[in-house]
């Protein structure tokens, strides 16, 4: 990791996290951080998500938290690689990366994920913990299945 996560001011400025332990570190703050696929921090800034399917803008950005809920019983390294590829899709789209960020929750999204504002960057996710994280996901979880009952 570059830096200390959570000090940098514009997007070249802040800090890159390389692997899950650095990961896990930043989730195991006592605030929630949530992860974020987008162009950045900077371009966000002055932006709120937007629904695609209705063309809709929401009240904040659209995030997941990586806290792990009460009702989890697996190790958090398992919540936290599922939830940074739940939408890693989206980093496929031209110019998107994917960083951690503090925020306010203020609403939910048509997914039910959080919409948050008062954003705080803390770091970006290099590609290869993108792959660890995806690599990690593919080898504890049966992809794809659905929640049953």
């Amino acid at each position: 990791m570059s830096g200390r996560p959570g000090t940098g001011g514009t997007d070249a400025e802040l800090p890159v996290l390389t692997t899950m332990e650095e990961l896990l570190a930043e989730v195991a703050r006592p605030e929630e951080v949530y992860v974020r696929h987008s162009k950045g921090p900077e371009h966000d800034a002055a932006r709120t998500s937007v629904d695609y399917e209705s063309g809709v803008r929401l009240p904040g950005l659209s995030v997941n938290p990586l806290s792990p809920p009460s009702w989890w019983t697996r190790p958090p390294a398992d919540w936290v690689a599922r939830q940074v590829r739940s939408y890693a899709h989206l980093t496929g789209e031209t110019g998107n990366r994917t960083w951690l960020l503090f925020g306010r929750v203020i609403g939910r999204g048509p997914d039910n994920e959080p919409l948050v504002d008062r954003v705080q960057p803390l770091a970006w996710l290099h590609d290869e913990l993108l792959i660890t994280a995806r690599r990690w996901y593919e080898a504890r979880f049966d992809v794809g299945r659905a929640t049953a009952g």
